[in-house]
């Protein structure tokens, strides 16, 4: 992490200095008063709903050798190290790319409206086999959280892997040129953000945004199943490479073989390899696709790349296998949702065998725009119950996907809930030894409590 003498981050930042001693360092940064390490820089940050510059003196008691703060504040405290900028956010983003400038380290950076996260983390783990590096941490990955990882990095890491997260147009390309990634990887382009920015096509601009920061030599790896990238890359003087499932992408599976341990597939690079992924779904083949295409830019070699692949560990709430109750399989994708990863999830718990019920709870896919019950009802409509035993949703809008999947499906075997304790009473009503239950919603529906009801 960053460990720089105090006047050195004075520099760094265009601010000024109030301290009376220069004679310290300063060793990592936070914007959390109770996360302080002793010796970190505090940076107040400033929100919608509260202001960082209140807590500087927690900091500073909590172990912080200094603060920033932004001159527009009033009421500094005395005999505190302050560095004096005009924005405090804004001197995080410098900070962190001024820092970044000063390392050797390479950057692959990722975005996409379905599975970044997973991505970087087979990205980590399969150039990490050859490289030492380092990965955002948890959903670090907008214009605060990006800057923190940064400045995270240790001095000899080689390749970091930077998830870059939005929420509106421009954000992307703030992270990029504060970045400059090496290798830029786009998943793929869904529904998620439909809210802020309108349309699928306003979401495939967003999301082009990485190659704003991309450095000339850089190479961007896209999903080319996508027509909406693959119409507005066409022309453009950059080095792509695309994965998917159409014969023209660079990187295809020619064979996907979903067990319930994870998933084996083969790609068209290397005919003779079979490959296998500790995790679930088909989808994530493609995700694996995209890291193998960067593994492969930075020279990874095929032996390294397997053995990547195999010790491969998820973040959280993503596809994540537990056992609950009386041996009952819980799939726990509660972190978030939308009309595609849905899908995708559904074709999930079809591949899957060897359970003698399925379930599946569904909670309400969110900041999906003016189109939101539409989205739900198709989700409802494409439940089949040649698939599907039991089908419970959580939430206002996810009462469509039930209204919607009825139709197919006899009587009592779709339930719909907005008490997630009574959601929870029906699930262990059914739910018995040797069944498995796919849990997913959006992340504010907060249905990882459903998971750790079935568990106790």
């Amino acid at each position: 992490m960053i460990n720089k003498n105090i006047m050195e981050i004075v520099q760094m930042v265009s601010g000024d200095y109030s301290g009376v001693s220069e004679a310290f360092n300063i060793t990592g940064v936070t914007i959390n008063s109770k996360a302080v390490v002793k010796g970190n820089l505090f940076i107040p940050i400033i929100g919608e709903k509260f202001n960082g510059h209140e807590f500087v003196k927690d900091a500073i008691n909590n172990g912080a050798k200094a603060s920033l703060w932004q001159r527009s504040q009033p009421s500094p405290p005395v005999n505190i190290p302050l560095i004096y900028v005009d924005d405090t956010l804004l001197a995080l983003q410098d900070l962190a790319k001024n820092y970044l400038d000063q390392l050797s380290v390479k950057v692959i950076g990722i975005t996409g409206s379905n599975g970044k996260t997973t991505t970087k983390d087979i990205v980590a783990s399969v150039v990490g086999t050859t490289y030492k590096v380092q990965k955002t941490e948890g959903n670090l990955n907008n214009h605060y959280g990006l800057p923190l990882t940064i400045l995270q990095l240790e001095e000899d890491t080689d390749i970091a892997v930077l998830e870059m997260g939005m929420s509106s147009k421009g954000e992307i390309e703030l992270l990029s040129k504060l970045a400059r990634p090496e290798a830029a990887i786009i998943t793929n382009i869904g529904e998620a953000h439909l809210l802020d920015l309108g349309s699928r096509e306003g979401i495939a601009e967003a999301k082009l945004e990485i190659v704003e920061g991309l450095k000339d030599d850089g190479i961007l790896i896209y999903n080319g199943d996508e027509p909406l990238l693959n119409e507005r890359l066409a022309g453009k003087k950059i080095h792509k490479v695309s994965f998917g499932s159409r014969g023209e992408n660079d990187y295809i599976p020619t064979a996907i073989k979903q067990e319930n341990d994870g998933t084996y597939f083969t790609i068209n690079k290397t005919q003779n390899n079979e490959f296998f992924i500790p995790i679930l779904g088909r989808h994530n083949v493609f995700n694996t696709l995209a890291a193998v295409a960067v593994a492969r830019y930075f020279n990874v070699t095929w032996e390294n790349i397997d053995i990547g692949l195999k010790k491969l560990k998820v973040t959280t709430m993503r596809l994540e296998v537990t056992e609950g109750k009386n041996g009952l399989k819980i799939i726990n994708d509660a972190y978030n949702a939308s009309p595609t990863s849905m899908i995708a999830a559904i074709d999930l718990i079809r591949d899957v065998k060897g359970y003698s019920k399925k379930l599946v709870v569904f909670g309400d896919m969110l900041e999906l725009g003016p189109n939101e019950v539409k989205f739900h009802e198709q989700i409802g409509k494409s439940l089949n119950p040649e698939i599907v035993d039991y089908v419970y949703t959580f939430g206002e809008l996810a009462t469509h996907i039930a209204e919607a999947a009825r139709g197919s499906f006899d009587e009592g075997r779709v339930k719909a809930f907005t008490d997630k304790s009574l959601l929870i009473e029906a699930v262990l009503m059914v739910a018995a030894s040797n069944d498995i239950i796919l849990i997913k919603g959006s992340r504010g529906m907060k249905l990882e409590e459903v998971v750790t009801a079935l568990k106790k």
